[in-house]
């Protein structure tokens, strides 16, 4: 990511939208957290660190949740700390393996409901065939912790000789995207708020690693991955800009969009591309095979609509736009600031 160089906030505080995986997002992480712990590790900023130890490359990622409210259509924080974590390890074509669990609880806090979400947790990591190998319980007073918090940490291993990596994207490349967008966002978000959209919207939330790894034929072509979480498409893709030093062009009308979601949005005045996923990512390929790839995402139910959606450009480098579906053009820029608030 690359700074845009405003200083943080004029009143010291933090705000929700330092965490909405926009530009405050990137501002905090880069005027308060590089200079201090940064490393060429980390600096990286993919969504997963990559670890050489011995002979084994190792994908290395960890995040919290804290997603409200706890149970939502299609999922819970239970099953999302096991799906986002997996997802971001899946990203850099890794085998997940192992998992850490944190679970901050707030005093009060029903007993029945936490043994619901850790009976949801076991599940999906059941299915993704990972084991948790370490956790912790923390309890903190009435009031403090809205429920419960969880942070998940995880360990895979590299399956690929070059896994994929924002900085890789070259003019020319195909831009996939594995499936619809905005289902997570929406539906967390019309819970929240009572909104009836007559119709049984769920989240989109999934671990993809199956899903990716199926990909690996195609591993000399596959330059980027990014999970479509906080932000939404825009952010990932801006990000995968900034890295590489390119221009991305999308097409709105290539863009596949749930009718409830996109009523949802208008109603709302939000866009899809901002709105989080949490079984959706973005590639970027060699365009020589991307119809290949788009065929191998589609036999899984989890890729059933993926699609080019764009292409990789020398033009305006740095900056993602939209081709709109009248002709015109939009910069998709990243947010300013939050658009959906404890979302994942």
């Amino acid at each position: 990511m690359q700074s845009c160089g405003i200083p943080i906030e004029s009143t010291d505080v933090i705000r929700l939208g330092h965490g909405s995986g926009g530009k405050l997002t990137e501002q905090l992480v880069e005027q308060i957290f590089i200079p201090r712990i940064g490393n060429p590790i980390l600096n990286a900023l993919d969504d997963a660190a990559l670890l050489q130890i011995g002979g084994s490359k190792l994908a290395f990622s960890t995040d919290s949740y804290v997603v409200k409210p706890l149970f939502f259509p299609g999922g819970d924080i239970g099953s999302l700390s096991v799906h986002g974590t997996i997802n971001d390890l899946s990203m850099r074509m890794a085998e997940p393996l192992y998992l850490s669990a944190a679970f901050i609880i707030e005093e009060g806090f029903s007993i029945a409901e936490l043994e619901k979400i850790v009976d949801s947790f076991a599940v999906a990591a059941r299915e993704a065939n990972v084991q948790v190998v370490a956790a912790d319980t923390k309890v903190v007073n009435r009031g403090a912790g809205d429920g419960v918090y969880i942070n998940t940490t995880g360990i895979g291993i590299i399956k690929v000789i070059n896994p994929p990596s924002a900085n890789k994207a070259k003019p020319g490349d195909s831009v996939i995207v594995s499936g619809d967008l905005g289902r997570h966002g929406i539906s967390v978000l019309c819970l929240r708020e009572g909104l009836d959209l007559e119709t049984e919207l769920q989240s989109d939330c999934a671990s993809l690693n199956n899903l990716v790894l199926s990909l690996t034929p195609f591993e000399n072509s596959l330059h980027c991955m990014r999970d479509l979480t906080r932000g939404g498409l825009s952010s990932a893709l801006n990000e995968i800009a900034h890295a590489s030093n390119v221009g991305i062009i999308i097409n709105d009308s290539q863009i596949a969009i749930n009718p409830a979601v996109k009523g949802a949005c208008e109603l709302l005045g939000l866009d899809p591309l901002y709105v989080a996923c949490e079984g959706r990512f973005v590639c970027i390929v060699d365009s020589t095979i991307a119809d290949r790839v788009v065929e191998a995402l589609r036999i899984n139910k989890l890729g059933c609509d993926a699609a080019i959606i764009g292409s990789v450009t020398t033009e305006h480098p740095g900056r993602v736009v939209s081709k709109t579906s009248i002709g015109g053009r939009r910069i998709v820029d990243k947010l300013s600031g939050d658009q959906l608030p404890r979302i994942c």
